[in-house]
């Protein structure tokens, strides 16, 4: 686990990293910012990650940012935890005419 990496959530859609960056200097040194998009409709997932210089300055962040406003939205600030490995998803069960699930058109 990354001491100085923290996960935000409940970030408005609209939120750039620059916003990100500005509101999050306010505690400490902020090193990145990466903000989530779906990889298909290139959307904000609602959710990023901010990277402190120093562990100190992670854990300020978050006593100091968690459950505060933020553009409209009550943030979740907190130390991120490494991503759990996950199975492989399918695309689901397909009828012969390509439709998903069982009960295709008729």
């Amino acid at each position: 686990m990354n001491p100085t990496r923290l996960f935000v959530g409940n970030l408005s859609y609209r939120t750039l990293e620059n916003d990100l960056h500005d509101y999050f200097s306010q505690v400490g040194v902020v090193t990145s910012v990466n903000i989530m998009f779906d990889r298909v409709t290139g959307k904000s997932r609602g959710f990023a990650f901010v990277e402190y210089a120093t562990p100190e300055e992670a854990a300020r962040a978050v006593e100091q940012l968690h459950n505060r406003e933020f553009q409209g939205r009550t943030l979740t600030v907190n130390i991120a935890r490494p991503r759990e490995e996950r199975a492989p998803r399918s695309g689901g069960p397909r009828s012969e005419r390509g439709e998903r699930g069982g009960r295709g058109w008729r």
